[in-house]
């Protein structure tokens, strides 16, 4: 058994068993990847793929569980690279996040421009998507740090580190009969509202908020990007539900922010982490620089923990608001 063979096992299943995409992504030919899958099978003796002519077509039972280990061992590989690469340059590496709009827009810019400037030769990476898609990125290995407010929960080889708590504000044109009087659900109920994707930014607490009062939210617009979200405020198409940190009081002075945190329950910003994920230095660093509670110490702890049994450690700490 080689550990290329388990890295083309591997491979392939994450391009939905298409071969030549694999073999492009890996650049080496699909023919040499084909063989070294069947030296595989035929050394364990059961086959890892079910096939038609020379089609991949599902994984077979015994394969789901060969690829499952494939991806711890060639995580502990990566994991025994960074620890060389750490006692050799601690200061030299790279870091990829995985993160939404709102958090790459509004959240991480001041943190990124810090660390940049710390670790010059730390090649950093950021990748946007919806808070499912960023968290499988991180579980698959694609990205260090998942950073969002949904959907983290549902991988359990994650470790969820609790960063702050934030609130919604309610967009509208200046001189709109909302922001006259005292803002509520029944008042908001009676608007055209734009606001989040389901799924993203806390979205989910709006909708709880509405149908505990027996009301149904008129949603005429969603969009994944506030910046989206507030030019459709000044398009006057209905009044927008943002995250109250997307709000610029210089650039969208001509919109009023209405405070929001009364109506609605606060949302929770975490990042998620891979357990097992090999720390660097710089990434204790970065963590910190985001979330100035969350020390080496307690890194360590919550990664060390049992699944789910990390939120125990954050249960005196009071997060900071933003």
């Amino acid at each position: 058994m080689k550990l290329q063979q388990l890295r083309y096992v591997w491979e392939v299943t994450r391009h939905n068993l298409n071969v030549s995409a694999t073999a492009q992504s890996l650049y080496t030919s699909q023919p040499g990847i084909s063989k070294q899958i069947r030296l595989l099978e035929d050394e364990l003796g059961v086959e890892i793929f079910a096939r038609s002519g020379k089609h991949l077509t599902r994984v077979t039972p015994a394969g789901e569980s060969i690829v499952e280990l494939a991806g711890q061992v060639l995580r502990l590989t990566d994991n025994i690279k960074q620890v060389a690469q750490e006692h050799s340059d601690e200061r030299r590496g790279s870091l990829s996040i995985a993160t939404t709009h709102t958090q790459a827009r509004y959240a991480l810019p001041p943190v990124i421009g810090e660390f940049t400037r710390k670790y010059p030769d730390v090649a950093l990476h950021m990748q946007q998507g919806t808070p499912k898609q960023i968290a499988q990125m991180v579980s698959d290995g694609m990205a260090d740090f998942a950073i969002c407010t949904e959907s983290l929960e549902l991988f359990a080889d994650l470790v969820l580190l609790p960063c702050y708590r934030w609130n919604r504000c309610v967009l509208v044109p200046r001189g709109h009969p909302l922001a006259e009087g005292e803002l509520t659900l029944e008042r908001l109920a009676e608007q055209a509202l734009v606001t989040y994707v389901f799924g993203f930014t806390g979205r989910s607490q709006l909708d709880d908020a509405f149908r505990a009062r027996g009301l149904t939210p008129n949603v005429v617009l969603t969009a994944a990007d506030a910046d989206v979200i507030k030019t459709y405020v000044r398009l006057g198409l209905g009044v927008g539900i943002v995250a109250h940190m997307a709000y610029d009081e210089t650039l969208d002075e001509d919109l009023v922010a209405l405070e929001a945190g009364h109506l609605f329950e606060s949302s929770v910003t975490k990042i998620g982490i891979r357990r097992g994920t090999f720390m660097r230095g710089y990434m204790y660093d970065f963590v910190k620089g985001f979330a100035g509670h969350l020390d080496r110490d307690l890194v360590d702890a919550a990664l060390a923990a049992g699944p789910r049994h990390e939120a125990e450690l954050f249960d005196d700490i009071e997060l900071p608001m933003r």
